[in-house]
């Protein structure tokens, strides 16, 4: 959760060091408690170091080759265990143990040498987008997902000036998007009758997404708002892909649902009667 929203090459290079820099240690032979720290190190550094080059490469990205990069990001580590599993048993043959850990300890160093400088151009070219995390962040309906998926949603994220009087969402209308707002206040009303008011750290356009159902309440700004556009593809890869996320949501689905029944409401679904 602290990388969210920062900048990466300094946590990168750190974790790459301290990683290798314990995998040297272990080669000592500092005994059972003294390896088990090690390893403790070893692991902790790995995840650090696996979330922020993996959430770097997210934010530097275009949106629509991220698929196919981390595929190749999945075949090079494949390939890149393959390596060192012909690597390390060559290197105990000609020295044992120790040197196999300094050999593999080895590499990050090298690698951090030759690519140091690009990483850090690369981290400082790299779009953060804090505003939109912290707006995600406020919104109930996206507070289990992991940090590195709550950044991949939040560069997903379109802005969007909503003048007063201005239908954002119009009942009968097919779902392709969920609306998180940032500032200003919208009117919720089915069939002519007033449901509910949204403000920021609410959002609008779930139900419909979630369940394939055109829109059964109709969204207009009541003030000047600005909001957030997802569109459905990565809102439901999102919501769907995580499973406390996925059932947060569709309590909140139930919920709004029941609400829209108690006021009277007889169609299938609603967009929203209120937050979330």
């Amino acid at each position: 959760m602290l990388l969210v929203g920062r900048r990466l090459g300094a946590p990168i290079l750190g974790a790459a060091l301290l990683l290798s820099g314990a995998l040297a240690a272990l080669a000592s032979g500092l005994g059972l408690a003294g390896t088990v720290a090690l390893l403790t190190v070893v692991g902790a550094s790995r995840a650090v170091l696996d979330v922020a080059t993996r959430s770097l490469l997210q934010r530097s990205v275009p949106a629509q080759s991220l698929g196919q990069v981390f595929g190749l990001l999945e075949g090079l580590t494949m390939a890149g265990l393959a390596i060192g599993a012909l690597l390390v048993p060559a290197l105990v043959h000609l020295g044992g143990s120790w040197l196999a850990l300094l050999g593999v300890a080895a590499v990050l160093p090298l690698a951090a040498t030759a690519g140091g400088r690009a990483l850090f151009g690369l981290d400082a070219n790299a779009p953060v987008p804090v505003v939109q995390i912290a707006l995600l962040r406020s919104i109930s309906l996206f507070a289990e997902l992991p940090a590195p998926a709550l950044e991949g949603l939040a560069a997903a994220l379109t802005p969007a000036e909503v003048p007063a009087g201005t239908i954002l969402i119009r009942q009968g209308d097919e779902g392709d998007a969920y609306y998180a707002i940032a500032a200003g206040q919208l009117d919720v009303s089915q069939d002519g009758r007033f449901l509910g008011r949204c403000g920021r750290g609410e959002g609008v356009g779930e139900i419909a997404l979630l369940r394939a159902v055109p829109r059964t309440a109709t969204v207009t700004a009541h003030t000047d708002a600005t909001v957030y556009k997802l569109a459905k593809e990565p809102f439901l890869t999102a919501v769907l892909g995580h499973a406390a996320t996925q059932r947060q949501a569709d309590g909140m689905a139930e919920a709004m649902l029941a609400a829209n029944a108690a006021l009277g409401g007889d169609s299938p679904a609603a967009d929203t009667v209120g937050p979330g």
